[in-house]
């Protein structure tokens, strides 16, 4: 039976592998973006972490999650040579790849970390049923990666700790003790695997702090344990130094090995300190968002473990055998208290900085006793973890990537059916994440001319609709300028401009319309944009948006107004209009003869 429900958790980490849900934009931005525009050479956005005087971000942790199976897949599945791959082959083979290594390692390191047989398949039903393992654990994010290095960090550990003090099993047997071989191989992981989550991410030592105390006294028992961690955690941050200085250098460190050793010398490149020192000053968090202490604990923990936490609490008769060396000699549960307490310490705190928690807390809790209680909370459990991972796996900003990967034949489709002569395509996206440029993939041709298209994103984010209206008619063509393809054609071989191609990527929901309105229906969403008034200024034309795509799987719940639009209209709106729709953008003349559904009100969506 218990196989049968593991094999079933496993398909559905597949499925929500799989599904293009975006939950935040760190897990294209501080990863896969800029590995991507690397090796293939795509156009790609590198972030104020990437392009500030003293960058905070490193690259030796991105190589070998994402730059390795990159490079395969070029080798592998080059087109025609030239390689280039395909951009939704990317991005999948990414996600691919964080599901392997979670199935693997996570599960893996589960299975060693929790010697009591029915502890340990308690353990992984809990921890391959959480929606956060479907969804966070499956997506591109250095929180992930970092979950997986804290539970290994914890293995080498404890295998360590077992040549002196070998942990007898639930039946009282005590292992055989590893070999000095295998000790010191640990010692090396150990070593590897510190820099390596310390450069991935600087609050990964929090979740060590008290288990790596607790290992001192059998490192010093063991010297050539301890030289050999030593050893490789300063080779490996060398390794690590030289990588991120030769990155950011850019040619001149490249060229020979003694450059790089003289930029190594006089202006190494150490990306942790940096992070550190920004993340000291309280202006700088500012800007992403403070939060109260006591977010990561009284709201994001629950957020992510939900009924899970009631599992924490003692029943009364467990209450009087509470013990509190037995739990600082849990290395899991410490880590998890300790990691959770020093990151609630720094103000900026989002739900992600806790994915390390969750299976180490997951594994520590214990079942009701009674044969009621247990399959009250597995329903309870299931129904939590069923509608968030729909939520969060599924509809979460989930049209941005399939939009992106899609905009090259919205495009190419757009400018066929108006006979578009256009080199410059604008793209601007209003009310969602930012998308990745890399998944428009290699340069597309204007289906009328064969010229190379410029294609320009916007991210307008949560602008207002003064700014939208401002933003899209920038560079759209006057209403005299319509004219019929061969004049426009005239025009370009004359030297006049070329047209540009406007369109616009929003949710559905983000459109308000007025009571008594008739809403367009969702297949063909196209209605009238009335200029907004600005005193002082003439009438402007009103835009005509014309549907051209749309993708039904995308809710954006910063779109939610609960509070000036009521409740219900809101989930009306939001829920009931979901998705994430594509308009060509043009102005409304007065010879127009397109239909127009409704005009929205002027309040800002």
């Amino acid at each position: 039976m218990w196989r049968r429900t593991y094999l079933l958790l496993l398909l559905l980490r597949v499925y929500f592998a799989l599904s293009p849900s975006y939950l935040h934009p760190d897990e294209v931005f501080q990863g896969p973006e800029v590995i991507a525009g690397e090796l293939f050479g795509y156009n790609n956005v590198r972030t104020w972490e990437w392009t500030v005087a003293k960058p905070i971000r490193s690259v030796f942790p991105l190589w070998p999650v994402y730059g390795l199976p990159m490079a395969l897949l070029k080798a592998v599945w080059a087109r025609d040579g030239d390689g280039l791959v395909s951009p939704s082959a990317i991005y999948y083979t990414t996600r691919i790849v964080m599901f392997v290594l979670s199935f693997v390692l996570e599960d893996w390191a589960i299975h060693e970390l929790v010697h009591s047989p029915r502890k340990r398949t308690e353990a992984l039903t809990l921890v391959a049923s959480s929606y956060v393992t479907w969804t966070y654990q499956t997506h591109t994010f250095s929180n992930s990666v970092e979950t997986l290095l804290v539970l290994w960090c914890l293995v080498l550990m404890q295998r360590i700790a077992y040549t002196n003090n070998p942990e007898p099993d639930e039946k009282g047997l005590t292992p055989e003790p590893i070999s000095r071989r295998s000790y010191i191989t640990s010692s090396l992981a150990l070593g590897f695997l510190v820099v390596f989550g310390l450069f991935n991410r600087i609050t990964f030592p929090a979740f060590l702090l008290i288990p790596g105390m607790q290992l001192l006294p059998h490192l010093w028992n063991r010297p050539l344990a301890l030289v050999a961690l030593v050893t490789s955690a300063f080779f490996w941050i060398f390794v690590a130094i030289a990588t991120d200085t030769a990155f950011y250098t850019g040619p001149a460190a490249t060229t020979s090995f003694r450059a790089l050793f003289e930029y190594l010398h006089t202006a190494p490149v150490i990306t942790p300190i940096n992070n550190f020192l920004y993340n000291m000053k309280a202006s700088n968090l500012k800007a992403h968002g403070l939060h109260p202490h006591y977010q990561h604990i009284l709201i994001n923990l629950p957020q992510l473990l939900g009924p899970a936490l009631l599992l924490l609490i003692p029943s009364p008769p467990r209450i009087s055998d509470f013990d509190i060396d037995r739990m600082l000699n849990n290395p899991r549960l410490t880590a998890a208290i300790t990691g959770s307490v020093i990151l609630s310490v720094i103000p900026h705190q989002e739900p992600r900085f806790l994915l390390p928690c969750i299976p180490l807390i997951l594994t520590c809790t214990s079942m009701p006793e009674s044969r009621i209680w247990r399959q009250r909370f597995w329903v309870t459990w299931a129904i939590f973890n069923g509608a968030m991972s729909i939520l969060m796996g599924v509809y979460h900003q989930g049209g941005v990537v399939s939009t992106q990967l899609a905009i090259p034949d919205i495009i190419r489709s757009s400018l066929s059916d108006t006979q578009n002569i256009a080199k410059t395509v604008e793209v601007h996206w209003w009310k969602t994440y930012p998308p990745s440029l890399y998944m428009l993939g290699p340069p597309i041709s204007n289906p009328i001319t064969n010229d190379t298209i410029t294609i320009s994103t916007d991210p307008l984010l949560g602008a207002n609709k003064t700014n939208l209206f401002d933003s899209l008619t920038t560079n759209l063509p006057a209403c005299e300028d319509k004219d019929d393809l061969l004049s426009r054609i005239a025009n370009a071989i004359a030297g006049a401009q070329y047209p540009t191609e406007v369109l616009l990527v929003a949710p559905l929901s983000a459109w308000r319309f007025e009571p008594g309105q008739t809403i367009p229906p969702v297949s063909n969403f196209s209605f009238s944009f009335p200029a907004p008034s600005v005193k002082g200024t003439a009438p402007r034309n009103a835009l005509q948006l014309t549907h051209l795509n749309n993708y039904r799987k995308h809710i954006n719940l910063d779109d939610m107004d609960f509070g000036d639009d009521g409740f219900m209209p809101t989930l009306t709106r939001v829920v009931g209009r979901r998705g994430l729709g594509v308009w060509r953008v043009e102005r409304e003349c007065a010879d127009d003869q397109m239909s127009m559904h409704s005009e929205p009100d002027g309040k800002d969506g």
